[in-house]
């Protein structure tokens, strides 16, 4: 306790130095770590001047401003960038695609089961890829597909499945019970895309096979090679 003190008044005595030398509350917040309304309270007889806090004005608008131009020059370079690599790898031959979702099976896919082609990740863009990498490069009927939830018992079940099933052009009727998990999402620090988790179910020991054994040939490949 005496050794918190000590640092309150010295961060105080510090704070009125820098008022006096006419930093504004966010200068000195971000200098000491202190709340503004702490602050507001340290240095309730010292305001600045009117000439000062124009200048304080001013140097906040330019501040601005500049990040403005740098976020739209980011932008613009991003674009660019886009534009660029959609030509580079773009449109994908039926055996890039297969190869690109063994790669993402390898990742985040079911490997244990012998049977179970099972995919999960709360990323809507990604579960949207490896659904179209189902149909389009492995030949998977959309009917044959079942979808399980894993939700926090804080979200909207009904309003989660509703997002999940018009993403994936899934019916509802192929969604199996979700799970639902002991804590919130409002308790965790990582909210990732706020969805819940997804996961994409579908049944064949023959495609299993084939999947786990495409991609043990690309990792003895590259194995040999490195």
């Amino acid at each position: 306790m005496v050794r918190m003190a000590k640092v309150l008044i010295e961060k105080r005595i510090e704070a009125i130095k820098l008022r006096k030398l006419g930093k504004s509350y966010s200068q000195i917040k971000n200098k000491l770590g202190v709340s503004k309304s702490t602050l507001s309270y340290w240095l309730r007889r010292y305001p600045l001047s009117k000439e000062r806090i124009r200048e304080l004005q001013k140097s906040e608008r330019a501040i601005e401003k500049y990040r403005e131009t740098m976020r739209r020059k980011r932008e613009e370079r991003l674009r660019g960038v886009y534009k660029k690599m959609k030509k580079k790898l773009l449109p994908l031959t039926k055996k890039q695609l297969l190869i690109a979702g063994l790669f993402l099976y390898w990742g985040e896919g079911l490997k244990a089961s012998q049977s179970q082609v099972n995919f999960s990740n709360s990323d809507p863009e990604m579960a949207k890829f490896y659904l179209y990498w189902l149909t389009r490069a492995l030949g998977i009927s959309r009917r044959k597909i079942k979808v399980r939830l894993h939700l926090y018992r804080d979200m909207n079940i009904n309003a989660e499945t509703k997002y999940w099933s018009e993403l994936l052009r899934i019916p509802r009727s192929q969604f199996t019970k979700p799970y639902i998990k002991n804590t919130t999402l409002k308790s965790i620090t990582y909210k990732g895309f706020g969805h819940g988790t997804c996961d994409i179910r579908y049944g064949n020991v023959g495609l299993k096979e084939e999947i786990i054994m495409g991609i043990k040939a690309i990792s003895d490949k590259h194995s040999r090679l490195s």
